[in-house]
This record gives C-alpha cells, sequence and structure tokens, in this order.
C-alpha cells in the first residue's frame, strides 16, 4: 500500500514518529506522500522526508486554509521552496479550495489555487487537490487550466484528496484527467461513495489516510495511521467485486505512476 496523503510532520506525531514509521513499514505501507500546507511546514516536511529517504516523499503547497491577509507573502516562500526543492518533490500540495469554516478568502483562494496550478504545470509536477464546499469553482479553474496550453506543453495531472461527491462530480474528474483519491470517509455510516465508485474505474482511485485525521472505522475518534488504509481497501473490495490484495496491488501501481515513485 501507498499512503498517497499523510501528515506524519505535524505535531500529532511527535511524540513517537519514528515508532509510527516503523509499525506502517512492518505492516505493509511501502511509501507516504507527505503534502505542506503553509511555509511553516516546509521545514517539517523536508525534515521527516529526508530523514526517511525512498519512503516518506514531499509535497508543498499552500493549503486554502492558510490563505489570509499575508497569502502574497505565503505563496511567495512556498514558490521559493517549491522551486528549490524540485528535484525532491512529488507533487505541489496540498492546494485547493476551502469554503467550509470561512469564505473571506475566497477570491484570494482562487488566485493562489491558480497561481499553484500554473507551478505546477510549469514544473511537470501533479497537483493535491483539497475541496470542501467549493467544487464547481474548482472543477472551473481546473477544466480552464486544462483548456490551455503554456510553453511547456504539460497537463494539469494529480489527485482529487479525499473525494466524497457524486457520480456526476466524479465523471467530470476523470474527463480532466485527475485521479480520485478515497479514505476513510468509505467506511463511514450512510457513506454515499458506494454509488458514486460505480462510475470510476479501479486504475483511476489512490489509497490515503489524511493522517492523523479521518481513521476508517472501526477506528473513529483515534489518530489515523497509514496501516489502517486496509480497512479502505477491504470496502474497496466489496464494491469491485475483488479481493484486497488486487485494490492495494492496483492503487500502489497507480500512485507510482502518478508520482513517479520505482520500486
Amino acid at each position: 500500500m501507498i499512503d498517497t496523503h499523510c501528515h506524519i510532520d505535524e505535531e500529532a506525531f511527535d511524540a513517537d514518529r519514528e515508532d509510527v514509521i516503523a509499525r506502517q513499514r512492518e505492516s505493509g505501507v511501502e511509501a507516504m506522500i507527505v503534502p505542506g500546507v503553509n511555509s511553516k511546514s516546509i521545514e517539517t516536511v523536508m525534515r521527516v522526508c529526508r530523514a526517511h529517504p525512498g519512503y516518506c516523499y514531499p509535497a508543498l503547497g499552500l493549503h486554502p486554509e492558510d490563505v489570509k491577509g499575508d497569502w502574497e507573502e505565503q505563496l511567495a516562500v512556498i514558490e521559493k521552496a517549491i522551486r528549490q526543492y524540485r528535484k525532491e518533490l512529488v507533487a505541489v500540495g496540498e492546494i485547493g479550495l476551502d469554503y467550509y469554516w470561512d469564505k473571506t478568502y475566497k477570491t484570494e483562494q482562487q488566485e493562489v489555487l491558480r497561481q499553484q496550478i500554473a507551478l505546477a504545470r510549469e514544473l511537470d509536477l501533479p497537483v493535491i487537490l483539497h475541496n470542501r464546499e467549493a467544487t464547481e469553482d474548482l472543477l472551473r479553474i481546473l477544466e480552464n487550466a486544462q483548456g490551455t496550453t503554456d510553453v511547456h506543453n504539460t497537463k494539469v495531472r494529480g489527485v482529487f484528496h479525499c473525494f466524497n461527491g457524486s457520480k456526476e462530480t466524479a465523471q467530470r474528474i476523470l474527463k480532466t484527467g485527475m485521479y480520485i483519491g478515497i479514505g476513510g470517509v468509505l467506511t463511514f455510516k450512510n457513506c454515499k461513495l458506494y454509488e458514486t465508485l460505480e462510475v470510476v474505474p479501479l486504475e483511476r482511485i489512490l489509497l490515503e489516510t489524511d493522517a492523523p485525521y479521518m481513521a476508517p472505522t472501526p477506528h473513529r475518534g483515534e489518530r489515523n495511521e497509514s496501516r489502517l488504509m486496509i480497512h479502505v481497501a477491504e470496502q474497496l473490495a466489496d464494491i469491485f467485486g475483488c479481493s484486497p490484495e488486487e485494490i492495494i496491488r492496483q492503487t500502489t501501481a497507480n500512485a507510482r505512476q502518478l508520482f513517479s515513485i520505482e520500486k
């Protein structure tokens, strides 16, 4: 298994991070993608990934919840770091739109997203997209970007992180060529993803946790860890009518392809 979205650098893991990573290795987790969220996380993401080369892979970006009045300064620092560490990075992220808590900087979030997508295209990196109650705006920005060409002639590629949308939304995402990230929400009671995933091929699905958040059933309320993706794989196996081993094999291959992770 590859966890394509794990915040192992965050404070929740400070007391036992090395033990946690060792436990994931022993449980069959082959790699983790570690996304940044703001300028402060540049240091924490790069430190943990450099301590575990070939296992923890860094991504850097400005999360929409961190887009505030100083967004231009924040973005400049993060862009500089992305360019500086380009050879080590596997993605630009976590980026996107989030209107759930606060719409004060809605316009600024959209501008930050456009700029980070453009940077990802320039540097030929995939994007890790966060979306919360902003589906239409996010898809519009992505579709507009996909409909344009740049001097580098690269397409936007990446993953919709923590997907929990409708069939119609999934179909629009698939048309852009993006992958769909599935995590613990699939195991929650009354989850509506079972019907949505009828239109999503397994070749376009990635496993993820969003650890330390979003632990799957039967671990809800606990700190999430990458090894708990097995519960998501089991649910996906039920949906696709195959074994959990096949889910793990295909989603691992998908992750390696998108993020250019070699065996």
